[in-house]
């Protein structure tokens, strides 16, 4: 999953290098932070949050395969 959303991230931004993911997992949740550059955090939550929430709901859908939940946290 988290090559996943480092392949989403990546391909919105404009300094991919500077795109950084990782992970914390206990039994039943995952914790995703999601760091990029300050000029991509627009890119990244998009206009009203729209593009932050289909992000969060593709990786909901992933982690409901594994029984699992998802949270994603947006650091600048």
């Amino acid at each position: 999953m988290k090559e996943t959303l480092t392949t989403i991230i990546t391909s919105l931004v404009e300094f991919p290098e500077q795109v950084s993911v990782s992970e914390k997992e206990d039994e039943k949740n995952i914790v995703f932070e999601v760091k990029v550059a300050q000029k991509d955090m627009g890119k990244v939550i998009g206009r009203e949050g729209k593009m932050a929430a289909a992000i969060r709901t593709v990786m909901k859908a992933l982690a409901a395969k594994q029984s699992k939940r998802v949270t994603i946290e947006f650091i600048g």
